[in-house]
């Protein structure tokens, strides 16, 4: 145990530590301790206040109040000639009893910065809220997910299975084909769920703009700068994913700062001094063959090995033409017509034997557009855009001007039993599969492809 005199030393030395200035007084107002910072702030000097009466060195001082009433004060602005600073003040209790009371103050200049500090943490704050909220929220999942063709329906048991982890992710695929509806249902199915999900395009965002959108820079950093910088999107990411659309339009330079990101787990603001650490979950898609721009070396292979951690490959809609109709009746549930809408049959089997160089997103726009051009609820084969019109048109003028209709009858089965031999494979099993597809027996399948010499 410390001896009472030695316990006063060690309190003594504490309060001139404090950063701020401090006073104490007793129970009948006379001044028993201040610290080199009071003097600092305040001009008065230790013999010329200890042992003396507050009110006698500072008239008009409220701290003998406090003491008497027991009830605290703050942020009182006091001036003494040419020493301004601002004080709080408090009653000092022993077992219930008021037996002193302790001012602390700081300079009106320190206060005035401090307050600077403060109002710019705000401003961040309401910058962070502000891109917070601009943040495009995660509506798809994986119920959101259409479809029952078989490669597709493995490339969601994929999704699902390392949705969990932390690996990160590249999708690919062809523009349209839901690559983005992916990304967002892998986070939503994750840990990071709660965090934020900050999607990036590459390719829409200017080359020289694109390393301050994702990493931010300080106050000053350039000229035209914002004056209190600029919050980057890896930091808004922070616990969360970042999903990096068209990857592959990332430039050179940019690939190797990404690289560092995401080796270290820290990155840097253009115009700061200070690496900052950042949890965030990578999820980057592109409709370009990684692999042959790293061959051609304009992607780097050590950015392509650290993204491709797992790899999922969306197929194009031409080759899950059996999930069209679910499309076509989602499109049309989702667009919430007050009337029933009826599609002709001829218009259905166009849209099953055009190829959508558009995938999904065509066949909503296209779906949309023949629904408003339609006049009595029922979609007619003139509806649908004149692309897809005359593309059918071409190849249906084409097809009649060379063959009987019997040929074109088993030219179309052919094609029907090959595209579903596709998705399903050709082992046992899978014939039987492809079979149930077609809705005829194996049997009869094999007797068709028999006599239609398909090979496989």
């Amino acid at each position: 145990m410390l001896r009472v005199s030695n316990r006063i030393g060690w309190l003594e030395g504490i309060i001139e530590a404090v950063h701020d200035g401090i006073l104490v007084i007793d129970k009948n107002g006379i001044v028993q301790l201040i610290n080199e910072e009071y003097t600092n702030i305040t001009g008065v000097k230790k013999e010329q206040i200890i042992g003396k009466p507050l009110l006698d060195i500072r008239p008009g001082a409220l701290l003998p109040t406090v003491v008497k009433t027991g009830k605290s004060l703050e942020g009182v602005f006091r001036k003494e000639k040419d020493f301004e600073y601002v004080v709080d003040m408090a009653p000092i209790y022993d077992q219930n009893e008021i037996i002193g009371g302790v001012s602390v103050c700081k300079s009106v200049s320190e206060v005035y910065q401090l307050s600077l500090e403060l109002k710019k943490n705000k401003r961040r704050v309401n910058q962070l809220e502000n891109a917070i909220g601009r943040i495009h929220q995660v509506k798809y999942t994986f119920s959101n997910m259409i479809g029952n063709n078989a490669r597709f329906k493995k490339i969601i048991h994929q999704a699902k299975k390392i949705a969990p982890t932390n690996l990160n992710v590249l999708i690919t695929g062809e523009s349209g084909t839901g690559k983005e509806l992916f990304s967002q249902a892998i986070h939503h199915a994750s840990s990071r769920k709660s965090y934020p999900f900050v999607p990036v395009n590459c390719a829409a965002i200017p080359t020289a703009l694109l390393e301050s959108e994702l990493f931010g820079y300080e106050e000053g950093a350039f000229t035209n700068s914002k004056k209190d910088g600029k919050v980057g999107l890896f930091e808004l990411a922070n616990k969360g994913t970042l999903f990096l659309d068209e990857i592959g339009d990332m430039p050179m330079d940019l690939q190797a700062k990404l690289l560092r990101v995401l080796q270290e787990g820290t990155f840097r603001k253009i115009g700061g001094l200070t690496e900052q650490q950042i949890d965030v979950r990578i999820i980057a898609a592109t409709n370009k063959d990684l692999l042959h721009m790293v061959k051609k070396e304009r992607f780097r292979d050590d950015l392509y090995y650290r993204i491709n951690t797992v790899h999922l490959e969306v197929p194009p809609l031409r080759k899950r033409k059996d999930d069209i109709p679910k499309f076509v009746t989602s499109i049309i549930k989702n667009q919430s017509y007050h009337t029933e809408i009826r599609i002709e049959d001829e218009v259905m089997n166009t849209l099953m034997q055009y190829d959508w160089p558009g995938n999904i997103r065509e066949l909503k726009n296209t779906i949309h557009y023949a629904i408003n051009m339609s006049d009595c609820n029922v979609i007619t084969f003139e509806n649908l855009p004149e692309t897809i019109k005359r593309s059918f048109q071409h190849i249906s003028s084409k097809s009649h001007s060379h063959h009987t209709l019997e040929e074109l009858l088993r030219e179309t089965e052919r094609k029907a039993i090959l595209e579903v031999l596709q998705e399903t494979g050709v082992s046992v099993e899978e014939k039987k599969a492809a079979a149930k597809k077609l809705g005829i027996s194996l049997a009869s399948l094999y007797n068709k492809m028999s006599k239609l010499q398909i090979k496989l």
